[in-house]
């Protein structure tokens, strides 16, 4: 039995096949922007080949796919309509009083007006109340008039409805989707109350724009995608990743499409979860280094924290996605000096193209693969498996440039941008641990991605976090991640309520609503309802407060359960912001069923005979270390060739063919029967994991 899953990259397309839960075969193939579908064609072929597989075996094909986030941020998706309550129609524009940058006197408009400008907005006589009454019937001739006047004069391809208080009773919505199939019946239609049934009129509007605007792109693209699976005689259903880290079938994802937004992260976390969990840890936090940014997410107790007000560029997202915090900080990201003199790096990035002054491509900036390279911690001649030969004497030049303004010497200018580098990226991780009340020695880091496994044993160091993982093939564990996701669906429903006022009844019969809304989105992924489970949430906060908190609530809901659910809400609320308020009241917002549908995990082992420790050793090469003063003669291994139990003493290197991994002095390097890397401090153990 074969699994496959690819994952798209601006650069490299990442394929990866599992054989029999057992072994495992990784490719990269160039991506294809112009047909993305032509890529992951092209990998799969390739994949299949080195596994010795025929399609006809491929029992599972997922996909991570960034076509919805593309048709965002390039501005490249359908040409949408958004109809609105009379009175409401320019609220998409209106937005929040919110600024991504307080101080800026000339900071552009930061609501997505360009889903729906003012001429394809228009306001539909109706109204129903905060209670869901009708209070204004809906008028079907004007509905009609105005989608006529969309389609025929401004080349409508896809429209949202988003009416006020549909969340509450969507009775008007849904008969002004009949309407516009009667007129147009293969127009796209996005409603509110079904991609987001839950108040707050502003993001509510977004969500269902954002839905309208990428679904045109989405279909299509699955539809060409299966087209090519059949061409190549896979017969399996077509998967694909979702934000919340979790995956779907393509045919339930197209149906909201918006929850494809921000997916591409989420796989990667869900593989160092996995290579965490193979090692026993289940608490870990992952760090993602790639050419341009470094991503940052936290797992506990083996579930990725999730985030529900998300964002993509300035606009607010509110899909559940893993609470994935990005910086500009990547293999890729430049190095230059302020007006002041200072030396930053990124966020500019090089890219692929021209990349780093080392890859020969017409890269002159310095950027910090160029010091990775100058510190001695790559193999200018094993870089990307010797398929990218490193030009040594162009990353000089280029770190010359900076070095020589600052007074410094090579070394210490390289060294520079790597301290500064690190500082961000150890920035970041507090931001997703210690802002959220978690304590980073209480978890292990995992390094993912090409530039993660140098940079986490300084990171490591300074957050003192105990152990660091490195995974058998971090860069390309995204793809990898996607294999080890579960299948869940999540469902929410608004119920503003203050907890002395509940109605434990009415409280039961919306869970009930919404578990059957996540047994019909089972169905249709065709998974044995026998197997799966069912998780349920309230948000909550304080009255008066603007935002909520998420808290576990018990399948069996009486006076005992409610006191309970109080009282996580309280343990919850000093966890975050470090005090609570028992006292105070508190009201219930919205109400959430989650649906889990766990698959089985691989089984992979590393052979524990192998080879012997001096006949995986390649080499030695200087390199630089701040804890020795100076360069040091350090011993350079393959990591194919480490047997299961192998220990390497810092300073060593570990090369492999899509990743350097740098073992530091004081650190020791053990390889485990999976094949994971656990690289930990001298003289400390697992305490406190």
């Amino acid at each position: 039995m074969l699994e496959i899953a690819v994952d798209i990259g601006g650069t490299f397309t990442d394929v990866v096949c599992l054989q029999d839960k057992k072994s495992l075969y990784a490719t990269k193939v160039p991506s294809t922007p112009q047909d993305l579908a032509m890529g992951v064609r092209e990998g799969t072929i390739k994949v299949l080949h080195l596994a010795g597989g025929q399609p006809t075996q491929v029992a599972r094909f997922v996909h991570g796919t960034t076509i919805a986030t593309n048709a965002v941020l390039e501005h490249k998706g359908a040409v949408t309509g958004l109809l609105m309550t009379d009175g409401f129609q320019d609220t998409l524009e209106i937005g929040r009083l919110k600024r991504s940058k307080m101080y800026d006197l000339f900071l552009d408009p930061e609501t997505p007006t360009f889903l729906a400008p003012g001429r394809r907005r228009v306001g539909i006589r109706e109204r129903v109340d905060a209670q869901g009454n009708v209070l204004m019937p809906l008028d079907e001739d004007q509905v009609r008039q105005a989608v006529r006047t969309l389609v025929e004069y401004h080349g409508l391809q896809a429209i949202a409805v988003c009416y006020l208080f549909s969340f509450r009773n969507p009775t008007h919505e849904l008969r002004t989707r009949d309407i516009i199939w009667e007129e147009y019946p293969e127009l796209s239609v996005s409603l509110s109350s079904q991609v987001d049934p839950v108040f707050r009129e502003y993001e509510r509007t977004c969500l269902a724009a954002f839905d309208a605007y990428v679904r045109p792109n989405v279909v299509t693209y699955l539809e060409k995608l299966e087209g090519e699976l059949a061409r190549l005689d896979i017969t399996a259903g077509l998967q694909v990743m979702q934000s919340r880290g979790a995956i779907t079938s393509a045919q339930t994802a197209a149906e909201k499409p918006v929850t494809l937004l921000l997916s591409g992260p989420a796989a990667g976390v869900m593989g160092g979860l996995f290579a965490g969990e193979q090692s026993g840890f289940k608490n870990v936090i992952t760090v993602d280094i790639g050419g341009t940014s470094c991503d940052v997410a936290l797992v506990d107790n083996g579930r990725p924290t999730i985030s529900r007000e998300g964002e993509i560029s300035t606009y607010p997202l509110r899909v559940p996605m893993v609470n994935v915090n990005t910086v500009g900080a990547g293999g890729g990201s430049i190095a230059w000096l302020d007006t002041a003199g200072g030396l930053r790096v990124g966020p500019q990035s090089a890219g692929a193209v021209p990349g780093p002054a080392c890859y020969s491509l017409g890269g002159e900036n310095p950027t910090v693969t160029d010091a990775s390279l100058v510190l001695g911690y790559l193999n200018p001649d094993y870089f990307a498996a010797g398929e990218l030969a490193l030009d040594v004497r162009a990353a000089h030049k280029a770190i010359e440039e900076i070095a020589r303004p600052l007074g410094l010497d090579l070394t210490a200018a390289a060294y520079g941008i790597h301290r500064i580098l690190n500082a961000r990226m150890a920035d970041e991780i507090r931001l997703v641990s210690v802002r959220q009340g978690y304590d980073p020695r209480q978890f292990a880091l995992v390094a993912l991605g090409g530039a993660g496994p140098v940079h986490g044993g300084v990171l490591m160091q300074e957050l003192r976090i105990p152990t660091l993982i490195v995974p058998r093939s971090p860069g390309v564990l995204s793809a990898f991640g996607l294999l080890v996701s579960n299948v869940e669906h999540e469902h929410t429903q608004t119920y503003a309520v203050r907890g002395d006022r509940v109605n434990l009844e009415e409280m039961r019969r919306l869970f009930d609503q919404l578990e059957a809304l996540g047994r019909e989105k089972m169905r249709q992924d065709r998974v044995p309802l026998a197997e799966v489970r069912v998780f349920r949430f309230a948000d909550m906060r304080y009255v008066g407060q603007a935002y909520e908190l998420e808290v576990p609530v018990s399948d069996r809901l009486n006076p005992q359960a409610l006191s309970t659910i109080m009282q996580a809400f309280h343990d919850k609320h000093q966890q975050v912001y470090g005090h609570s308020s028992p006292e105070e009241r508190v009201e219930f917002v919205n109400l959430r069923t989650v649906h889990v549908h766990t698959l089985p995990k691989p089984e992979l082992t590393v052979d524990i005979e192998g080879v012997s420790l001096d006949e995986a050793r390649k080499g030695v090469r200087p390199v630089y270390f701040a804890e020795s003063r100076g360069y040091v003669d350090t011993p350079l291994f393959e990591r194919a060739g480490l047997p299961a139990g192998a220990c390497l003493e810092g300073p060593a290197i570990v090369e492999q063919p899509d990743t350097t991994v740098v073992v530091y002095p004081g650190q020791v390097c053990t390889v485990d029967t999976t094949g994971n890397l656990i690289i930990r401090i001298r003289g400390e153990g697992r305490d406190g994991i």
